[in-house]
């Protein structure tokens, strides 16, 4: 059976490399299935299918019917194991996936209680191994990525399986990409060529999905309201009623969450958008454009769209106003508008449903003289939904420029939050709550500082570092000395690239000789420690354990009662009461056979407190014991916003904004982080940082301004004419009555209580003084994160303290 050169391959041309574009070869499919989760696809005689363990270690059941219902694993060229009892098992559990595969069977009308299984991977497997087969007779197959589930004292977390499909007759005979499979029931669809535009009408509920079949290629859509067109009104979407209506004055990266008319009627929202990067509002081509540039008779989208919008008696336009669904407009340094490749990707959409009576149009843009198109224009296609159909709204997120686009997640604990009356943002690929309606963000933040609170931070990225050589590769990788971190232990660290630049900074936990778990901000840390591991020699495996884990901060001066009054240590563990600093224990709720919890002495807010983990199907549970205790002690719940301004007061840095791939720990002002005289061990980036060691040329440091106005994160510091520095985060504080800042500052004129300027519109009209204080305004003696509070107690909450 030949090998799969397709996996995760990027395109690459002349001096260019494409990540993603496409992820696979014409007549392939791939086919993720979630750890804990299956799949059910229909495949033809003589199609060959691999299934690829991506993180190593993860057992999978597959069951192949063929079209009368008899499940035979010869008919895959298989040997079988007996009846499917853990593909039953793990459907017997529910979940998205789980559903849909039920259903597929319940339509074919097959039993998996009759069904032949075939075992792979039960002998164990390393990242990337693959198992090929090809089917004998068209049939329907499931793949179930199979096992127990992951507890949080565990390191075997259930991941990722991939199936590839290579069709022997391919699904799209016209070109070299399939359309996507609907995500309803369609009740109209259209193809639109490039160098064309169709016009279509949709009643109000109704969803609207506009997809780039091929990637790479743009579509200017308007909508117009139905009923004023009956009236000879014509009330299409407007520029600038919907940018003033949603805030947004400039154009970005991304779309607007409605669109309005003059009038301010809303004809449209968005639901869901697996791309990320449009130009939210321009023009659609012109003739004008093509002649300037001697094509004179191109074809362009204006005209396009007049001729389409015809019927309708809508008066034809030279130029017209559009949203640009997939378009990339750049704005240079002398702020300038070009266009450059789009960033979407085959198959991405946009998702949106009509809030009244509508007709649209889209334009197939037949641009092929810039790289408005990729330089190669392709088809667009419009499905339509009817409005019984229910969507989740959804951004596409990717862990990789070629991972294939996730849809954004609701955390186990979402509906808890929901009811609490969160008010959710995406972040990181998931639905976290921002603040909370019957409350305002200075109370929330008041209430980490003076009550306890509760707060959703499970998208925060977990991996499991396992094997006897765990403590030697991760030892390689971060900047701390593992050697010293003991059982329970936990330690705050960075890892960082080859030229010491930081990818993520996060905590390691080790929960036994050869047993470690990672907790950072990103999916790049986590990519980065498999990537390492693939290319050691050394005996370990790194796994994905995010969505087998997740997490809730309980903060604040009574969070030790809190869950001190609900969880029990396991038999050998420390009490909650007993845990020091940056240490952790695993606990219980009702006596040794009751819920398990990790309980970790951590936090991001400045105050004393605790972080809880938990599994998925643990969540409620905890989620509810922990609420019901705290209602004695006025717990909160508190959202991202809160939480940012506690984390600017005490210094605390992030991803994006205090470090990125250019700035070192040194730079983060985390320099406690690399030991470089007690680490021995050679680690990624130590050449590199104990340059920099010796000469620090950035810090960082909080500014205190005089001026209540808003100063923005980019900003640069001046030291008279000179750019010093550049502000990396900004809030109000409510502590100080003031606007503060944290910003990275060359070292020699990081003096404490100098005067610096913050520059405002080009840097140079505008000026804000501001004082140098140190990293953190709040307790920087981080007396309060030891749980010592000089307001009503004078004693600390704990006997055990350790910085």
């Amino acid at each position: 059976m030949e090998q799969p050169d397709f996996i995760e391959m990027p395109r690459s041309g002349k001096g260019v490399f494409m990540p993603g574009l496409p992820l696979l070869p014409p007549g392939v499919e791939r086919h993720p299935i979630p750890g804990g989760g299956s799949r059910a696809v229909e495949l033809g005689a003589g199609d060959t299918f691999w299934i690829v363990d991506r993180e190593g270690m993860q057992e999978g059941e597959l069951v192949f019917f063929d079209v009368q219902g008899r499940a035979r694993a010869g008919y895959i060229g298989a040997t079988g194991s007996g009846l499917p009892t853990r593909l039953i098992s793990l459907l017997a559990r529910g979940g998205p996936s789980g559903t849909n595969v039920l259903r597929a069977l319940s339509t074919a009308g097959f039993d998996l209680g009759r069904a032949e299984a075939v075992q792979i991977f039960h002998g164990g497997s390393s990242p990337a191994d693959h198992l090929a087969f090809q089917a004998d007779r068209p049939g329907l197959l499931i793949v179930g990525a199979v096992g127990d589930e992951m507890s949080v004292d565990s390191s075997v977390p259930l991941t990722e399986l991939v199936l590839y499909v290579r069709r022997v007759k391919k699904q799209n005979e016209k070109g070299e990409f399939a359309l996507p499979d609907p995500i309803g029931k369609p009740i109209y669809e259209h193809t639109i060529l490039p160098g064309t535009a169709h016009s279509y009408e949709v009643k109000k509920g109704q969803y609207i999905q506009v997809i780039d079949v091929r990637g790479r290629e743009c579509t200017d859509f308007q909508a117009f309201s139905r009923s004023d067109l009956d009236r000879g009104v014509e009330s299409g979407i407007d520029q600038g009623a919907t940018r003033s209506m949603t805030g947004t004055f400039h154009p970005t990266p991304g779309l607007l969450s409605k669109y309005y008319t003059t009038d301010l009627d809303p004809l449209l929202e968005l639901v869901q958008d697996t791309s990320g990067h449009h130009d939210t509002f321009a023009i659609a081509c012109t003739g004008r454009y093509y002649e300037d540039l001697g094509y004179f008779g191109h074809k362009n989208c204006s005209d396009n769209i007049s001729n389409a919008l015809s019927p309708y008696s809508i008066r034809p336009r030279r130029g017209w106003p559009t949203i640009n669904f997939f378009f990339n407009l750049l704005q240079n340094d002398p702020h300038a508008l070009a266009s450059g490749e789009p960033w979407s990707r085959p198959g991405d959409f946009v998702l949106m449903r009509a809030l009244t009576d509508l007709v649209c149009v889209n334009s197939g843009c037949p641009s092929d003289i810039d790289p408005a198109n990729g330089w190669n224009p392709s088809e667009i296609h419009v499905r339509l939904y009817d409005e019984t159909e229910s969507f989740k709204r959804s951004v596409g997120y990717r862990m990789s420029p070629s991972a294939v686009a996730q849809d954004t997640k609701e955390t186990p604990f979402h509906q808890k939050f929901a009811d609490l009356g969160a008010e959710f943002v995406p972040y990181s690929g998931y639905f976290l709550p921002a603040h909370f309606r019957n409350t305002t963000v200075v109370d929330e933040y008041w209430a980490i500082r003076d009550k306890t609170v509760i707060m959703d931070l499970s998208a925060l990225r977990k991996c499991e570092i396992i094997g006897p050589d765990a403590e030697e590769f991760l030892d390689g990788c971060i900047t701390r000395d593992l050697s010293r971190l003991g059982i329970g232990g936990v330690y705050y660290t960075a890892v960082c690239n080859e030229t010491g630049g930081m990818i993520d900074d996060g905590t390691i936990m080790r929960l036994g000789q050869h047993n470690f778990r990672w907790v950072g901000g990103s999916d790049a840390s986590i990519l980065s420690l498999q990537e390492q591991a693939r290319k050691s020699a050394l005996n370990v495996s790194v796994r994905n354990s995010t969505d087998q884990l997740c997490n809730l901060a309980i903060q604040g001066r009574n969070s030790l009662k809190v869950l001190a009054s609900i969880f029990e240590p396991v038999t050998g563990r420390p009490a909650v009461s007993e845990l020091a600093r940056f240490m952790f224990t695993i606990a219980r709720n009702g006596g040794q056979n009751g819920t398990p919890v990790l309980i970790s002495r951590t936090g991001f807010t400045g105050e004393f407190g605790f972080e809880v983990f938990c599994h998925p199907k643990d969540a409620v549970t905890v989620f509810d014991l922990i609420w019901k205790a705290g209602q004695g002690f006025a717990l909160k719940p508190v959202g991202l916003s809160a939480l940012n301004i506690a984390r600017v007061e005490a210094g605390y840095v992030t991803a994006g904004a205090e470090f990125c791939a250019d700035r070192t720990p040194y730079d983060a002002g985390i320099d406690f982080t690399v030991p470089l005289k007690s680490k021995r061990r050679d680690f990624i980036g130590r050449s590199a940082l104990e340059k920099v060691a010796v000469h620090r040329k950035r810090t960082l440091v909080t500014l205190a301004f005089e001026t209540g106005e808003d100063v923005v994160p980019g900003s640069p510091v001046f030291s008279g004419s000179t750019r010093i520095g550049e502000v990396t985060s900004v809030c109000r504080s409510p502590l100080l009555g003031r606007t503060i800042a944290l910003a990275t500052m060359e070292t020699a004129s990081a003096v404490l209580d100098s005067q610096v300027a913050v520059g405002d519109l080009d840097g140079n009209q505008k000026r804000f003084s501001a004082v140098v204080r140190p990293m953190s305004i709040f307790d920087p003696s981080r007396l309060r994160v030891a749980g010592i509070y000089h307001i009503e107690e004078s004693a600390p909450l704990v006997g055990s303290q350790r910085s």
